[in-house]
C-alpha cells in the first residue's frame, strides 16, 4: 500500500451512536460508585462499624484501589480471545462489582463482630478488582472505538450528559425519594439502592458492549499482527520514554486533586453555608448549572473536533482561570448573603452565571481527560510499536487516585492552622478573616494552581491535532506494509 493510500485508511471511524452506547460502560462504573458513596453509612449505622476506623479504611482502600490499577492494566493489555480484548472483561467486571455490592450490603452485618470488619475489607477489596477491570476497559478501549481525532470528542459529549443526568438524578432521588421514603439510611433503603443499581448498571454495560461489539478485534490493536509483544517489566521505560502520559498526568492530576478538596463537606459548607448564609443553596445550584454546564462542554467539544483536544483543554484551563478570578472579585466586593433565590437581583443573577462558567469549563477540562489517554496510547505504537492501552489508563488511574487521596488530609491541615482542630466549620458559624480567607484559598485558590499546572503542562504536551495527523498516518503505513509483507 502507498503512503497516499495509507493516509486515506488511517483513520477507522465507528458511527456516533455506537460510541453512546461505548459511553455507557462508564455511566455503569459510575452508578456503583454513586452506590457506595453511602457505604460509611451502612458500615457504621447497620453493621455497627466504628466511624473513625471506617473512615481510615475507605482511605486505605483508595489507595489499595489505585495499586491494583496497573496490574490490571497488564491483564487487559495480555488479553486476546476470540471475544476481544475488552468485552469479557467489561462482563467479568460488572458481574463481580454487582456480586460484591450484594454481599456487602447484605451480608456483612450478619457476620459474628469479632469477622465482620475482616469480611467488610475484603468484600470491599473484591469490589475495587470488579470496579478497576470494568473502569480500566473505558480508557484502553478509546484506542480502538475510533482513532479519527474529529470523533474521539465524541464520548465525551455522551459521557458528560449522561454523567450530568446521572449524578443530579441520583442526588435528588436519595433526598426526595430514599430518604424519605425510608427516615434515613437503612438497611431496606440499602437493598432498594443497590438493586436500582444492579439492574441498570448490567443493562448499560450489555449496550457498551453491543457498542464496541464490531472494533473490539485484533485488527484495530495498535499495528494489528505488527504490535510488538510487551513484557511487565517495559512498563517502566514505556512510562519513563512517553512524554505526553507525563505531561497528561500532571495536568489531570493537580485538576482532580483541587476538585477533589473542594468536594470536601466542609468547602460547600464555608462557601454557601457561611460565606454566602444560604447552605441550601448549594444543591439548588447543583440543579441549576447542569445546563449551562452541558452547554459549555458541547461548545468546547464542538472545538476540539476541528482543532484538537490539545487546544480545547488549554482553553477551558484558561477560561477556568479567569471565570474564578472573576467570581472571587465579585464575592469580595459585594455582600454575598444578598445572593438568594428569594431575591432575584444582580448579586445572584451574576453569581449564577459567573458559577455556572466555573462549573462548565471544569467540567469540559476534566471530561476531555479520557480521550486524551487514548491519544497517548497511540503515541506509543507510533514510538515504539507497543499497544498497552491498558497500562497507560490504569497508571494513568494509579497516580490520578494517590494524588487525590490527600484531599482530605489537606483541608483538615489548613482548616487546623484557623482554629478547627477539633470539628470542621459548621453550618451557622461566623464568618471569621480566617475563614474568609482559607475559603477563598480553598475553593478558589487551590483549583486556579492546578489550572496553571496544566498549563505548564500542556507546554511541553506535543500531541495536537497535527501531531495525532502524523501519528495516524504512521501507524496506518506501518500496518498497511505488514499486511503486503504477510500475503506475499
Amino acid at each position: 500500500m502507498s503512503t497516499v493510500q495509507a493516509v486515506q485508511n488511517q483513520y477507522h471511524s465507528s458511527k456516533p451512536w455506537k460510541i453512546g452506547l461505548f459511553a455507557l460502560n462508564n455511566t455503569a462504573t459510575n452508578l456503583y460508585m454513586f452506590a457506595m458513596l453511602f457505604v460509611s453509612y451502612y458500615a457504621t449505622g447497620v453493621a455497627g462499624l466504628a466511624v473513625v476506623i471506617i473512615s481510615t479504611l475507605l482511605t486505605a482502600m483508595r489507595i489499595f484501589d489505585g495499586f491494583t490499577d496497573p496490574i490490571i492494566g497488564f491483564v487487559i493489555d495480555k488479553t486476546e480471545s476470540k471475544f476481544g480484548k475488552f468485552r469479557p472483561l467489561m462482563i467479568i467486571g460488572n458481574v463481580i462489582l454487582a456480586t460484591s455490592v450484594v454481599i456487602m450490603y447484605q451480608v456483612t452485618h450478619l457476620i459474628p463482630e469479632s469477622s465482620r470488619l475482616l469480611f467488610f475489607i475484603a468484600i470491599y477489596a473484591v469490589y475495587i478488582i470488579g470496579y478497576t477491570f470494568q473502569t480500566a476497559c473505558t480508557k484502553g478501549a478509546q484506542t480502538v472505538l475510533t482513532n479519527d481525532p474529529k470523533q474521539r470528542p465524541i464520548f465525551t459529549i455522551f459521557d458528560s450528559t449522561y454523567n450530568a443526568i446521572l449524578f443530579t438524578g441520583a442526588q435528588i432521588a436519595i433526598a426526595s425519594y430514599f430518604v424519605p421514603k425510608y427516615g434515613g439510611f437503612t438497611l431496606d433503603l440499602f437493598t432498594e439502592l443497590t438493586t436500582y443499581a444492579i439492574i441498570i448498571a448490567a443493562i448499560f454495560t450489555a449496550l457498551a458492549v453491543f457498542g464496541i461489539w464490531e472494533k473490539d478485534r485484533k485488527e484495530f490493536f495498535g499495528l494489528g499482527e505488527n504490535s510488538v509483544k510487551v513484557k511487565f517489566k517495559d512498563y517502566l521505560p514505556i512510562l519513563k520514554g512517553n512524554r505526553p502520559l507525563q505531561m497528561l498526568v500532571v495536568a489531570a492530576s493537580t485538576d482532580k486533586l483541587a476538585n477533589s478538596i473542594r468536594q470536601q463537606p466542609a468547602l460547600p459548607i464555608m462557601l454557601f453555608g457561611i460565606l454566602i448564609g444560604d447552605y441550601a443553596l448549594s444543591g439548588t445550584m447543583g440543579l441549576v448549572t447542569v445546563i449551562p454546564t452541558l452547554i459549555i462542554t458541547y461548545i468546547g467539544l464542538g472545538i476540539a473536533r476541528k482543532r484538537g483536544l490539545k487546544k480545547s483543554f488549554v482553553g477551558g484551563s484558561w477560561l477556568a482561570i479567569l471565570s474564578s478570578v472573576l467570581l472571587v472579585t465579585f464575592l469580595l466586593t459585594i455582600d454575598p448573603t444578598t445572593i438568594s433565590f428569594s431575591n432575584w437581583g444582580f448579586a445572584t443573577i451574576a453569581f449564577i452565571v459567573l458559577y455556572s462558567m466555573l462549573k462548565g469549563f471544569e467540567s469540559l477540562t476534566g471530561n476531555i481527560v479520557i480521550p486524551m489517554i487514548a491519544d497517548c496510547a497511540d503515541y506509543e505504537t507510533y514510538k515504539s510499536g507497543r499497544f498497552v492501552p491498558g497500562m497507560l489508563g490504569t497508571v494513568f488511574s494509579f497516580i490520578d487516585k494517590i494524588i487525590s487521596s490527600f484531599a482530605a488530609s489537606i483541608v483538615g491541615i489548613m482548616l487546623a492552622t484557623i482554629g478547627f482542630k477539633e470539628v470542621f466549620p459548621q453550618v451557622g458559624d461566623t464568618l471569621t478573616t480566617g475563614l474568609l480567607v482559607m475559603t477563598i484559598v480553598l475553593f478558589f485558590g487551590i483549583p486556579v494552581l492546578g489550572n496553571i499546572a496544566s498549563l505548564i503542562a500542556m507546554k511541553f504536551y506535543i500531541l495536537d491535532d497535527k501531531k495525532m495527523e502524523e501519528i495516524q498516518t504512521q501507524i496506518a503505513e506501518i500496518k498497511a506494509k505488514g499486511a503486503v509483507d504477510k500475503i506475499a
